[in-house]
């Protein structure tokens, strides 16, 4: 009896050791490094990929994990994209318009001028077949992209002097991320293309004369109020800036498929976040710069509004001309647009109009 009990015990322990090694194969050791294209200082775009790493950690039992490096600590801001190309480091947190050198394209993975709003660009890249059309494209650069985060609609820069008529942007050096700078050289601006950390010294020294970022929170942490006071809205390049997670190709092909199943969901969670503490905090924000700030706010001219738009048409025709790639992009967009702001107008728009009007009574 003895000797069938070993046995038996034997047996199992047996099973046991055979079953060990699938189990953690299934959970296997995984260290990737993240470089983003912001600092540190920006706790809400910056902090996307702390929170999308924090879950992914959480969720495997800290079996994958994922360093996040801010601009400058392995590349510079403006580089994070080429460094996930060349697998420098597996992932990158990224506003993809800043690779529109590359190809023009990149622009819609961020935003685009008279775009989509915040809502509607993760209807599109969702649910209208935008991510799918954005990862057909990044796949020549050995990307894949995910969510990474939304900005809502922001604002429309910072000025040393107002901009009260079209013919005020010529010859005015700005600090403009993306497809945009092509719209504003069309009325005779000069975009500049600078990482967020280095804008505030430019506008203190007078090497541009205007720059726009994000919107009153994260611009009130860059003191831009205190070089260039004019504060204007809205910024119609970036009704809804997205950020991307940019991960290495053959780094995401080999991981296992519940891991990459938490990332995306990660992700996803990152971007949420995101947009709802921009919410959150932009209101408080824009109060504090305006009545102690020495803010003054200002609206975007009706002329310059529609002087902007018929440039940026003018650049998407001559864009869509010559480069396939954009024009299959973009067909889908503006599609998708035209018929979200049919939707709009009936619901949120009247809904927001209502309300905003309401206030103002009192």
């Amino acid at each position: 009896m003895k000797r069938r009990q070993f046995l038996t015990a034997g047996a199992g322990l047996a099973a046991t050791a055979v079953a060990a090694p699938a189990i953690a194969q299934s959970a296997p050791e995984v260290k990737w490094r993240l470089t983003s294209s912001f600092p540190k200082s920006l706790d809400t775009i910056y902090g996307a990929a702390e929170v999308m790493a924090k879950y992914v950690a959480e969720a495997t039992d800290n079996k994958f994990q994922i360093q996040v490096f801010a601009a400058g600590e392995i590349v510079p801001g403006l580089q994070a994209a080429d460094a996930v190309t060349n697998a420098t480091v597996e992932v990158c947190h990224t506003a993809p318009y800043y690779y529109i050198g590359k190809d023009p394209t990149f622009a819609f993975g961020t935003a685009v001028p008279f775009g989509l709003n915040a809502r509607q660009q993760n209807a599109w890249m969702m649910h209208g077949g935008g991510l799918a059309l954005m990862n057909e494209f990044y796949a020549k650069y050995n990307m894949i992209g995910f969510m990474g985060g939304n900005t809502g609609c922001q604002m429309g820069g910072w000025f040393r002097k107002e901009i009260k008529t079209v013919d005020d942007l010529k010859g005015l050096k700005m600090r403009i991320g993306g497809f945009a700078g092509q719209v504003l050289s069309k009325l005779g601006a000069v975009p500049q293309q600078i990482a967020g950390g280095d804008i505030y010294p430019a506008l203190e020294k007078g090497t541009i004369d205007g720059a726009e970022w994000v919107g009153p929170y994260d611009d009130q942490k860059l003191g831009f109020n205190k070089v260039a006071p004019f504060y204007y809205y809205p910024g119609w390049w970036e009704g809804g800036a997205l950020l991307k997670f940019l991960v290495n190709t053959a780094k995401w092909n080999e991981l296992p498929k519940n891991y990459k199943a938490i990332f995306e969901t990660a992700a996803h969670l990152a971007d949420n976040d995101m947009q709802a503490k921009y919410d959150a905090r932009n209101p408080t924000a824009l109060i504090d710069l305006v009545r102690n700030g020495g803010a003054q706010l200002r609206a975007y001219p009706q002329e310059v509004m529609d002087a902007c738009l018929k440039a940026a048409n003018e650049v998407y025709a001559e864009t869509n001309a010559k480069n396939p790639a954009f024009k299959k992009v973009h067909d889908s967009h503006m599609a998708f647009r035209n018929d979200g702001y049919l939707w709009w107008q009936i619901a949120e728009y009247t809904y927001d109009n209502f309300m905003i009007r309401t206030r103002q009574r009192g």
